[in-house]
């Protein structure tokens, strides 16, 4: 298969798409500041990897010392359209110019009023809708949250198993995994339930069985009529990619309908052309009553969203949504170009693209390492979860150390990789959607000696 994107528009690109190591990883420059770093930063905020990047531009990064890795993490699914995109870059400097911060609620601008025009044109069904936008993926799922509240005049939040869905107090309740993320920091938000989910791969259910294992919990745990919301990641991102079987959101989402609870979708890593669809939804028919957006929408530039049925957005009172920096202008202007980038360079289609090269690679793979123990994802968000060897169709025992051992590897050899999954055992590849064929084959590449040195 030819490079599509990249072979396109080669000029646009300010750095060599091409992986190059010169130094040790990290390498001097790097250490130094890392001493630095420790002496500045508190330890809460961790780093995968200690090198210290210095430029950025498509699918590549390039740190302190001069060492370019292939980044098929894409700052966990932001940059999306790629580092540094001309596009985006011109967007933003351009608005800098003209309007920097007036406070939305204050004083208007249109860079906001177009962002939430183009997520009611993009996010699933052709309902009117309405949109708040915010700062975080996490401030997106608190306001998600209140406002279904608002609008049922219920309590309850309900949530899947294995979810994600930041690091707030209400978010923190509302994810599955409590450390790192909620250790020590009690207490919590109450009102959250975790329902069993679908994950195909464990519990070998279909879509229906698992569907209605899940709200078995729901109706007898929770009961429908305190429940608020629904809050579910089409595929689970921190969780390890977990696309449920086929059916089971159908069948949740059905259920939400009939018993008036609202069905919000969190789309944060899922969303903005990563799986080939605008929104994962898509993939599943889904018409959530609210999206919520994130990471991928503004180029890598802070600004997330609530895109909702009118009628629910409209529920909450004047003055009961917003914030200071929400829908800032000079990131309402980047997420403006990104919205035109995925249509000006097809990016949907890239990402089917992306797919086509690493599905079949990876499970090629996995036919010669037993370690490899699913394959799965969609478009640009694709994954392995790796288990003892031996395991794979029996105990499915989770095999964390074969991951950061791969990580390990491809660190030190110009690939940046990130980890996922409950049990840590999953690794997790969600490019930006300007990779080219050549670096995925490259990164896989890497990847293949690392599983052989196991």
């Amino acid at each position: 298969m030819t490079d599509t994107l990249a072979s396109a528009t080669p000029a646009t690109y300010t750095v060599p798409q091409e992986r190059r190591v010169v130094t040790a990883i990290p390498g001097p420059a790097s250490q130094a500041m890392h001493a630095r770093r420790i002496a500045a930063v508190p330890t809460g905020v961790s780093s995968a990897l200690p090198v210290y990047i210095a430029r950025a531009n498509g699918a590549i990064l390039v740190d302190v010392d001069g060492n370019q890795f292939v980044d098929m993490g894409a700052g966990i699914g932001v940059t999306t359209v790629g580092h540094t995109d001309a596009s985006v870059v011109a967007a933003a400097a351009a608005q800098l110019q003209d309007v920097i911060h007036t406070l939305f609620t204050i004083t208007p601008y249109e860079e906001y009023v177009r962002v939430a025009e183009l997520l009611a044109e993009h996010t699933p069904g052709d309902h009117a809708k309405k949109t708040v936008l915010v700062n975080s993926g996490a401030e997106a799922v608190e306001n998600g949250v209140k406002i279904a509240r608002k609008y049922t005049g219920r309590r309850a939040v309900a949530v899947l198993d294995h979810a994600y869905h930041g690091r707030t107090n209400l978010t923190m309740a509302m994810n599955y995994k409590a450390a790192p993320y909620a250790t020590g920091f009690g207490p919590f938000a109450g009102d959250v339930y975790h329902a069993p989910n679908s994950y195909p791969f464990r519990d070998g259910l279909n879509g229906p069985d698992a569907a209605a294992r899940t709200i078995a919990y729901l109706e007898k745990v929770v009961g429908a009529s305190d429940l608020a919301c629904v809050v579910a990641e089409p595929i689970q991102g921190e969780g390890g990619f977990i696309v449920p079987a086929d059916g089971y959101l159908d069948a949740l989402q059905q259920w939400c309908t009939a018993n008036g609870v609202v069905f919000i979708a969190d789309e944060i890593q899922s969303g903005m052309a990563r799986t080939g669809a605008y929104f994962a939804s898509e993939h599943f028919g889904l018409v959530p009553d609210l999206v919520l957006s994130a990471k991928g929408i503004a180029g890598g530039l802070p600004l997330a969203g609530v895109t909702g049925r009118a009628e629910i957005m409209d529920a909450a009172q004047p003055g009961g949504l917003g914030g200071t920096f929400g829908g800032n202008p000079v990131s309402a202007a980047a997420a403006v170009a990104v919205f035109e980038q995925i249509e000006a360079h097809n990016l949907l289609a890239e990402a089917a693209r992306i797919e086509s090269v690493l599905k079949p690679a990876l499970t090629e793979l996995q036919s010669r390492y037993d370690v490899i123990g699913d394959v799965r994802g969609i478009g640009a968000m694709i994954a392995i979860e790796l288990v003892q060897p031996g395991t794979a169709t029996t105990t499915k025992v989770p095999n964390p150390d074969a991951v950061n051992a791969i990580v390990a590897h491809a660190a030190q050899n110009g690939v940046l990789l990130l980890n996922a999954g409950t049990f840590g055992n999953v690794l997790r590849f969600l490019p930006s959607l300007a990779v080219s064929d050549t670096l995925l084959a490259d990164a896989l590449s890497v990847i293949d000696e690392a599983l052989s040195a196991l």
